[in-house]
């Protein structure tokens, strides 16, 4: 308990002292909707890993607050540093978030001191994140990935529709379902997982969370799954989540483990 508290504590002092994030265009185009990365660099020496967030909205607006900044925050005060992604929408284009992503992880590899680079997302930012996780080359695969309520399958029984259809179009292809549906992509290189969700969750069904635990169990993939009983969607980083102090404290074990 009195580890809890003092993480919660450092967290809190974190989201005060934490200076403004520095901003990095991922191309030369800086028009209002172009892709932006927010870096939050960690302090000290010993600083080794860094972590790609992207935050969710159905692919068709970005969750930058408590599914984004105030993440990159706790994740400076646990000595990681983290970037927001603020990727493109699809628009008709589904490779456009993941392109996105991608060059993203290869800047964040460039970074002097980084040695592992995991990735970290939200509902349809969770989707983007298993993504990246299943659809890479040798310079953006993540180390591991973190992955909140996410969107998994495409699959129609299954997915969360806003955001296929904002991804796929609402008359995709079986092949592009079959492409994005993430459960569907994993292999024995795909990174260790740790996935949060509720089984309450009535936006996206909890057996997104847990088709790809299921995947990942049987590629041989080191994978923890959290399932809370309440919550709903999209708690983030919010004080009224019923399980926040839980979701901190195994994602912080989780993530010492990783560096062991």
């Amino acid at each position: 308990m009195t580890r809890i508290f003092i993480t919660t504590m450092l967290a809190l002092l974190a989201l005060v002292a934490t200076p403004a994030p520095r901003e990095i265009a991922l191309y030369n185009d800086t028009t209002a909707d172009s892709a932006m990365l927010y870096l939050y660099p960690a302090d000290g020496d010993a600083v080794d890993t860094a972590i790609l967030v992207c935050p969710g909205g159905g692919y068709s607006h970005l969750a930058m607050e408590h599914e984004g900044y105030q993440f990159a925050q706790w994740l400076n005060s646990l000595g990681i540093t983290a970037a927001v992604l603020r990727y493109r929408m699809p628009e008709g284009h589904c490779e456009v978030p993941g392109d996105d992503a991608r060059r993203a992880m290869k800047m964040l590899r460039d970074i002097d001191g980084i040695a592992r680079v995991g990735i970290m997302g939200f509902s349809a930012g969770g989707h983007l994140a298993s993504t990246v996780a299943t659809h890479y080359d040798a310079e953006s695969r993540p180390d591991f990935q973190v992955l909140f309520y996410p969107v998994i399958s495409m699959d129609e029984g299954l997915t969360h529709h806003g955001s296929r259809n904002n991804l796929l179009g609402t008359a995709p292809t079986p092949e592009a379902v079959a492409l994005y549906s993430n459960e569907k992509q994993v292999t024995r290189d795909t990174p260790p997982a740790i996935i949060f969700h509720s089984d309450d969750d009535r936006s996206v069904p909890v057996e997104n969370a847990i088709g790809y635990y299921r995947a990942l169990h049987a590629a041989g993939v080191p994978a923890s799954m959290h399932i809370f009983p309440t919550g709903g969607h999209g708690w983030g980083f919010r004080d009224s989540f019923t399980h926040k102090t839980q979701w901190m404290s195994a994602l912080e074990d989780w993530l010492a483990a990783t560096r062991q």
